[in-house]
């Protein structure tokens, strides 16, 4: 279960107030004002904030001590329409580091009938068994360290949003991206992204960027071996490349409720992709009301903060509403939208 340390919200001038995402601006389009979340709904998810220390004392595949440190800048080149490639240091790590991870219970909230969540993984695929791929994607050396900012100083902030794409959605996320000429990181799930190959080539053709977030969804990815972990990370990435097509690049991997472990985090940084954390956690996935969801990402934001959402995974009607408001505080504050650091 994960413990969560809210970071105090840092004080911006929103016309006469300061952006709380609660009151400053326009009131929230038809919603009435928000009630406490429920203590019975609780996040299996992980915090993204350093690896899983697993208390099993079988060995492992991986070595700690080997993984590059999390706190690390990476000098790779950030996609083309980011304005910056230099990660910031803004936005330092909000959470307390992890030192052991009991397995997380199952997660409840999100509809029991997304495929994406309940089925089993099937075994390797040959690809990955025996290092082959069937579609060519570019890898360049990138940092296997987690990214926890944006790649620009100043008042910045990176959207990325999980699970998808979705048709019902992805393409009314984008309308509002569209509308604030604001820029996003779809992380999605490989299977998705080869059941809509239209909705991969929408996000491109707006200049949003594309990560990698699996094959299945698994949050205990990091109990699994190594050979599994390269059937999520790998087939994901050339699931969503032949949706994108042959020119296109995926950027980053985030593994599923932030289940990251150093062997997961080389394998995505061997294939190209920078492992992708997050700084501002909307708990958006348990649909506990838009309120409640400007409220948590207000508390945690801050200049070059990578705030988390999802376009998939279950209903997202509250995303979008949440995100309508949100943008429009976010251009009254005089943010810049821009990518992750890579």
């Amino acid at each position: 279960m994960r413990t969560t340390t809210k970071i105090a919200a840092t004080a911006v001038v929103c016309g006469a107030t300061t952006l709380g995402l609660s009151a400053c601006g326009a009131a929230t389009s038809g919603t009435k004002a928000a009630a406490p979340r429920a203590a019975a709904v609780v996040s299996p998810r992980h915090t993204p904030q350093a690896d899983v220390v697993h208390p099993d004392p079988r060995p492992r595949t991986h070595s700690a001590s080997a993984a590059p440190s999390a706190a690390a800048p990476s000098s790779a080149a950030a996609p083309s329409s980011a304005p910056s490639s230099a990660p910031s240091s803004a936005a330092a790590p909000s959470r307390a580091a992890r030192t052991e991870h009991p397995a997380p219970p199952v997660r409840t909230s999100t509809p029991a009938a997304h495929p994406v969540h309940t089925r089993l993984a099937p075994p390797p695929s040959a690809a990955t068994r025996g290092g082959g791929h069937s579609l060519p994607v570019q890898a360049t050396a990138v940092s296997a360290a987690l990214q926890h900012s944006t790649g620009e100083a100043g008042r910045s902030v990176a959207l990325t949003f999980d699970d998808g794409p979705d048709p019902r959605w992805t393409p009314r996320i984008l309308d509002l991206l569209a509308q604030h000429h604001a820029k996003a990181t779809f992380c999605e799930i490989g299977p998705n992204a080869a059941a809509h190959p239209q909705l991969v080539h929408d996000i491109l053709a707006a200049g949003d960027a594309l990560c990698d977030h699996s094959v299945h969804h698994d949050e205990q990815q990091s109990h699994k071996s190594a050979a599994y972990n390269r059937h999520e990370i790998v087939d994901a990435q050339h699931q969503i490349a032949a949706a994108a097509g042959s020119a296109s690049r995926l950027w980053y991997y985030r593994a599923p409720g932030g289940d990251f472990s150093p062997t997961i985090r080389e394998i995505a940084a061997g294939h190209g992709m920078r492992p992708l954390a997050w700084t501002v956690d909307s708990e958006d996935w348990k649909r506990p009301g838009v309120n409640t969801i400007l409220k948590n990402i207000n508390t945690e934001l801050k200049p070059g903060g990578i705030i988390l959402m999802h376009d998939g995974g279950g209903p997202r009607e509250q995303t979008v509403r949440a995100l309508s408001v949100l943008l429009d505080r976010l251009d009254a504050a005089g943010y810049t939208y821009t990518f992750p650091g890579r």
